[in-house]
């Protein structure tokens, strides 16, 4: 008779009855054990873990794969960490993607329609009517066109905007000059003036959106960061707005979270602060998506969203 499988939970920072109520509802044949009480180390076949304690996976014999909470998975990949050869999946989550198609194409709007100008009249009680370019006049940039940045790409170009997306490697989506590499960066920013950025953060990307990236956009370009703090330089960033090089920021993400009270963006009229929350991975969704994945692995099938280890994502 085949053993009930089991799987840890080792997820910390998230609420943990919408999880354990999903759990319940979805896989009632699954053994769900929540970190540190595992009972025998050796029952367990999976993991699923956002920001797992340290030694969360020494002594698992059988640990088969770790699945991740979120779609970002660098805190998983400090040295020591993870077991050798037990395969990584980064999550791939329909709820995450809506909430993040939505967040990105509410903020490319305000930006499009000049809200964060309407704004500034308002604190001054300025009545300034202003005239938004034509969409197919703005042109908006997206750098990372994986599962999220190539949903926003193509929602966008619904809008008809001339839409870009740079990527590490080639990619075709319908309606989007695409470049790629860092020979097509330059002519990709050229022109952009609303940025996203939805990259995966590798040493490659890390300090990617810097004074030297931001000074290739058109004057007053508008950017918006959903994917890593540690992408933007945050003293580029700052000056490149005192200096009128970029109009305006939307960060969801930052180098130190929750950002510090003395943070300088919080009180900048140019900066619109977002705590982490422009996508969100949702219970229901989640859980679903994880099962089939587990459940095809454990049939002896393929991993989906399987992490490349080599190359951080």
């Amino acid at each position: 008779m085949k053993k009930k499988l089991c799987m840890l939970f080792a997820c910390t920072g998230v609420a943990l009855a919408p999880w354990l109520e999903g759990f319940a509802a979805q896989a009632p044949d699954i053994d769900i054990r929540i970190w540190p009480e595992i009972g025998d180390p050796a029952d367990i076949d999976y993991a699923f873990v956002w920001k797992p304690p340290t030694g969360v996976f020494a002594g698992l014999p059988n640990l088969r794969a770790i699945f991740s909470l979120g779609a970002g998975i660098e805190t998983l990949l400090t040295p020591g960490l993870l077991p050798d050869s037990v395969p990584l999946v980064r999550m791939v989550d329909p709820g995450l993607a809506v909430g993040m198609n939505e967040f990105v194409v509410m903020r490319v709007l305000h930006y499009h329609r000049r809200m964060h100008e309407h704004a500034a009249f308002q604190a001054e009680a300025v009545w300034m009517p202003l005239v938004p370019k034509l969409p197919e006049d703005r042109v908006v940039g997206i750098m990372g066109l994986g599962q999220l940045g190539g949903l926003c790409a193509r929602t966008l170009v619904s809008f008809g905007f001339p839409l870009r997306g740079w990527s590490r490697t080639q990619r075709q989506i319908d309606g989007v000059q695409t470049f790629h590499g860092q020979h097509g960066l330059a002519p990709f920013l050229q022109d952009t003036e609303i940025l996203v950025c939805l990259l995966p953060l590798t040493q490659d990307t890390s300090g990617l959106v810097n004074g030297h990236l931001l000074s290739q956009l058109p004057r007053g370009a508008c950017l918006i960061n959903t994917a890593r703090g540690a992408h933007v330089v945050d003293t580029d960033l700052l000056s490149a707005i005192e200096s009128g090089q970029i109009g305006a920021a939307t960060l969801d993400v930052f180098m130190q979270e929750p950002l510090p009270p003395s943070h300088p963006y919080w009180a900048h009229p140019k900066v619109t602060v977002v705590p982490h929350c422009s996508a969100i991975t949702q219970p229901k969704t989640a859980i679903r998506t994880l099962l089939s994945n587990l459940r095809c692995h454990d049939a002896g099938g393929m991993l989906e969203n399987q992490v490349d280890l080599a190359r951080g994502y």
